[in-house]
C-alpha cells in the first residue's frame, strides 16, 4: 500500500507541475487563438491556428505591418486578428484605395506588399493618432470590422503579436513585420 501511495504522490506532483507550466506560459508569454472570419483573407484564412507571442511588446513598441491580436474596443472578452497600419502621433489618409503617411512635408504612400497587387482600401478617411494609439486594418478591406468603424485603439488593447501559424499543417509559417 505504501509503493501504490508513493507512485500516486509522485503522478500528482508531476501532473502538477505540468499543469503549473502550461498555466505560466499560457498566461504570460504565448497564447493559441484561432482566426475567425474573413477580416485577414488572402494572408489568414477563418480556422487558422496561431501562437501570439505576450512578451515581444514589453521590451519594445509595435511596428507598422505586423500581426496582432487585441481585444475588441465594444467588449474586453471579444478579440481580433489585425495589422498595425498607423503608429503613435502620426496622421494617415485613406483616399483614392490607398493609404498614405501624411508629413509635413507632404504625404508618402505605404507599400504594402503583404497585399496582392492591385487590392484597395475603401473608404476616404483622415486619422490622427495620439500618443499611444494604433490604426488597425485587416488584410481583406473590403469586408473588415476595423479602425475605419471605431477608430484608432491604445496600446493597452493589444494582446500580443502574431508569431507562428500551426493549422493548417500544409501553411505552417512564422511571421516578421514586412520591412517598408
Amino acid at each position: 500500500m505504501r509503493r501504490f501511495f508513493a507512485s500516486f504522490l509522485e503522478v500528482f506532483e508531476i501532473a502538477l507541475v505540468a499543469v503549473g507550466a502550461v498555466f505560466l506560459i499560457r498566461t504570460f508569454l504565448i497564447q493559441p487563438f484561432l482566426v475567425s472570419g474573413s477580416s485577414m483573407v488572402p494572408n489568414f484564412q477563418d480556422g487558422d491556428y496561431l501562437l501570439v507571442d505576450q512578451v515581444t511588446y514589453r521590451f519594445r513598441a509595435p511596428e507598422r505591418g505586423e500581426v496582432v491580436v487585441f481585444r475588441s474596443p465594444g467588449n474586453e472578452s471579444t478579440y481580433f486578428v489585425k495589422r498595425i497600419i498607423g503608429l503613435p502621433d502620426e496622421t494617415m489618409e485613406i483616399s483614392g484605395g490607398k493609404i498614405f503617411l501624411v508629413k509635413d512635408d507632404g504625404r508618402e504612400e505605404l507599400k504594402e506588399p503583404y497585399l496582392p497587387p492591385g487590392f484597395s482600401t475603401r473608404g476616404e478617411e483622415k486619422f490622427s493618432l495620439g500618443e499611444g494609439e494604433y490604426l488597425f486594418l485587416g488584410d481583406n478591406r473590403s469586408f473588415s470590422f476595423d479602425s475605419r468603424s471605431w477608430g484608432a485603439l491604445s496600446y493597452e488593447h493589444i494582446v500580443g503579436l502574431v508569431r507562428i501559424r500551426l493549422w493548417p499543417i500544409d501553411e505552417i509559417r512564422a511571421f516578421a513585420a514586412p520591412s517598408y
